[in-house]
């Protein structure tokens, strides 16, 4: 019987790939079949297509293929260990390159139990809301022994796109606040995995880490409603319709309420300065307005401030009602009634999602994965 042919010695099999840069010189021991392919594609990207949806990554099967090796040497190859031909290495090397073939630092941490880089995005530095978030993150990583980089996207989905597009490199796994669709994320992971702050297990594929809106305007809305308050308004964000808003609603019509979106204006950005250009708005179209709920406490903060300047008392004429709970809200006179957020357990909630990926278990998901917010009352409502 004829000895059984390893996958070294199995005939090379064709996968498209990238034409080589001008100038250069494949290693002279590619054969033809795979030169032939490369010259019938000259406008080929170097990943790999499919026929049924967006280009998806190249992965060790491909490149192993491509090269007419085993996976195990393309591992070796490409992680530079065990003993291997040198011009198996170089053709397993000129494979990746064309194919754009990026190793999961994910995937090699579990074979080499070395360090961990966990990748944070968040999208405003600025806002003292993250840098708790953050915190709680660090904090939770610095007890496992992993290393944090942090990326300040700016609010910015180019900038999201930008800093997956590095991390996919640089980092063993993802964590943060994204406004993309999950379609658009998946494309710049490269296979890393990804936690998601602020959206709801149900909301995406991903692993998540949500806080509860809509558990915390019920108790919110229903402190305001007690308080004799029927015409309440809304201060929230340019980016969109999100759960803070629709839960605001949805405890307007709860409690039979005469709002709508009519009553609700939309700030420039989530700072004391947008909170203040937006109550003055909302204090000129409906001047018979008692409470306000902010998007956050900055906006809150900053329609305490526009309602001093037009002569309105807080909590007297206007009471105000903020989200988040940041120190900033117990130093403020009036200091602000907030729904707070247990920032840094939302922080250590992620890590314990990568935790959990990494070691092929499930994410969390249900009440594990939610932060629910809680109502602490102060002087401004």
């Amino acid at each position: 019987m004829a000895p059984q042919a390893t996958d070294d010695d199995k005939p090379w099999q064709s996968v498209v790939a990238p034409a080589p840069s001008p100038g250069r010189v494949l290693a002279p021991t590619w054969p033809d079949t795979v030169l032939s392919v490369l010259a019938d594609d000259q406008r080929q990207e170097p990943s790999v297509d499919r026929t049924d949806g967006p280009r998806r990554r190249a992965t060790i099967h491909d490149v192993a293929k491509l090269a007419g090796v085993s996976r195990q040497t393309v591992s070796r190859a490409v992680n530079d260990q065990g003993e291997i031909d040198p011009g198996t290495k170089e053709r397993v090397l000129e494979a990746a390159r064309l194919l754009d073939y990026r190793p999961s630092r994910f995937a090699r941490g579990l074979v080499r139990k070395g360090t961990v880089t966990a990748g944070l995005v968040i999208p405003d530095l600025m806002n003292p809301f993250f840098p708790e978030v953050a915190a709680g993150v660090l904090e939770a990583a610095e007890q496992r022994g992993w290393q944090v980089v942090v990326w300040d996207s700016r609010i910015d989905e180019a900038r999201e796109r930008d800093a997956l597009d590095v991390l996919s490199h640089q980092a063993d796994a993802v964590v943060g606040y994204f406004k993309s669709p999950d379609d658009v994320l998946a494309q710049h992971l490269g296979g890393v995995p990804l936690v998601l702050l602020e959206r709801g297990p149900q909301q995406t594929r991903f692993a998540a880490v949500g806080i509860d809106a809509a558990a915390g305007l019920e108790q919110g809305m229903a402190h305001l409603v007690a308080a004799g308050h029927r015409r309440i308004g809304m201060l929230d964000g340019v980016y969109g319709p999100g759960l803070r808003r629709e839960a605001f609603l949805k405890e307007a019509r709860r409690h039979d309420l005469p709002v709508d979106d009519n009553w609700i204006a939309l700030c420039d950005d989530h700072s004391v300065a947008g909170g203040e250009a937006g109550m003055e708005r909302l204090l000129d179209e409906r001047t018979e307005i008692t409470a306000v709920f902010g998007f956050n406490d900055l906006l809150a903060i900053g329609a305490m401030r526009a309602a001093r300047r037009r002569g309105r008392r807080v909590p007297d004429d206007l009471a105000v009602l903020g989200f988040d709970g940041l120190s900033l809200g117990e130093l403020v006179d009036p200091a602000l009634t907030t729904l707070h957020i247990d920032k840094r357990r939302l922080g250590r909630l992620a890590v314990e999602q990568v935790a959990r990926l990494r070691a092929g278990e499930d994410p969390m998901s249900g009440a594990d994965a939610w932060i629910i917010p809680e109502l602490v009352v102060r002087a401004s409502a």
